[in-house]
């Protein structure tokens, strides 16, 4: 590597961490750094891609819970559900091309966007106490979240919140918090699968990782404290998923 190989790495990580922390899809990001720039294979990107991933997550969710922003009682159903769809996810990752999925992606993406535009107050509401899924909507539902997070990871995080806030009734800014957590768990397990098939470039990512360390630090102590933070993250995600459509269906891979 050269240096300025280290330096988009640690930079981008570090913008994808704070995307990632207040909205999702910031593996777009380090993703293309790993595949575009540094020419790591797919597989082995996708691989290399959760070692960040488990940095920013877990110095995420820390700040989070430190400051009172995460409802980890009432959410702990939600957080096994979605480890468990993650490590079947995984396991199918390590067998079969990402490109069939990535499709999925794509128009999956589209229907994210009008969900996120339209009526755009339901994301700004505070959590409703009283309010609990019933388990024959949220078994399914944050299993196949996990599943998709354990395959791919990239745009896991923008389902997740959608999930929380629209239907589980949680504030964007607790859903964030829930989402570092429930990633940073399942990242882990998911990082001892990738390293067993030999699937991880363990330099390349532990360089990136300090970029996304420092990102998911600095973005979870601000969104913490702010009063605001619901609205500034609800204009990332039509930001994010917008540039995200635009990668899918104007500048395909």
């Amino acid at each position: 590597m050269e240096w300025w190989h280290y330096a988009i790495a640690i930079v981008g990580g570090f913008i994808a961490g704070c995307i990632n922390t207040l909205a999702g899809n910031g593996s777009a990001i380090t993703l293309t750094i790993l595949t575009e720039i540094l020419g790591l294979p797919g597989n082995l990107a996708n691989g290399t891609n959760r070692i960040g991933v488990f940095a920013q997550t877990s110095i995420g969710a820390w700040s989070f819970a430190r400051n009172g922003k995460l409802p980890f009682k009432r959410t702990r159903y939600y957080i096994l559900l979605t480890v468990i769809g993650a490590v079947f996810g995984v396991l199918i990752a390590t067998q079969i091309s990402n490109e069939q999925f990535r499709k999925i992606f794509s128009y999956l993406m589209v229907v994210m966007l009008f969900v996120i535009l339209i009526r755009p107050k339901r994301w700004l509401i505070e959590t409703e106490l009283d309010k609990k899924m019933p388990l024959l909507l949220s078994t399914p539902l944050f299993l196949a979240i996990g599943f998709y997070g354990g395959f791919i990871q990239m745009g896991m995080g923008i389902f997740f919140l959608a999930a929380m806030v629209l239907i589980a009734r949680f504030s964007l800014t607790e859903s964030n918090a829930v989402k570092l957590l429930v990633v940073g768990i399942y990242t882990f397990i998911v990082i001892l699968i990738f390293a067993w098939h030999g699937m991880l470039d363990w330099k390349i990512g532990l360089i990136m990782a300090i970029g996304q360390f420092a990102g998911g630090w600095l973005t979870a102590e601000v969104a913490s404290r702010h009063p605001g933070a619901n609205i500034w993250a609800h204009r990332l995600l039509v930001l994010m998923v917008s540039l995200a459509l635009l990668k899918l269906f104007f500048f395909p891979a």
